[in-house]
């Protein structure tokens, strides 16, 4: 037995954007993650590879400054008046 056709409209792709989007933001929280970072520090999202070997925040840096080690010295540029 055949189905009767639906009247229902199609639902768009999930990967398409809504024309305009009403967010209530009376109902919005304060970010509850953002004690934990230093002020003046930033993050960073590591690909899952590297996060599988730098397991810690320590162990990242640790490769950083050792990196930082190599690069030649960084000038800082000066507006002159």
């Amino acid at each position: 037995m055949k189905r009767a056709p639906s009247n229902k409209r199609a639902k768009p792709d999930r990967d398409e954007l809504e024309r305009e989007y009403r967010f209530d933001y009376r109902k919005s929280r304060a970010n509850r993650f953002a004690a934990r970072y230093a002020a003046g520090s930033r993050v960073i999202v590591l690909d899952a590879d590297v996060a599988q070997v730098f397991t810690t925040r320590e162990s990242v840096n640790a490769v950083l400054r050792a990196l930082m080690e190599t690069m030649p010295p960084k000038r800082i540029k000066t507006r002159r008046p």
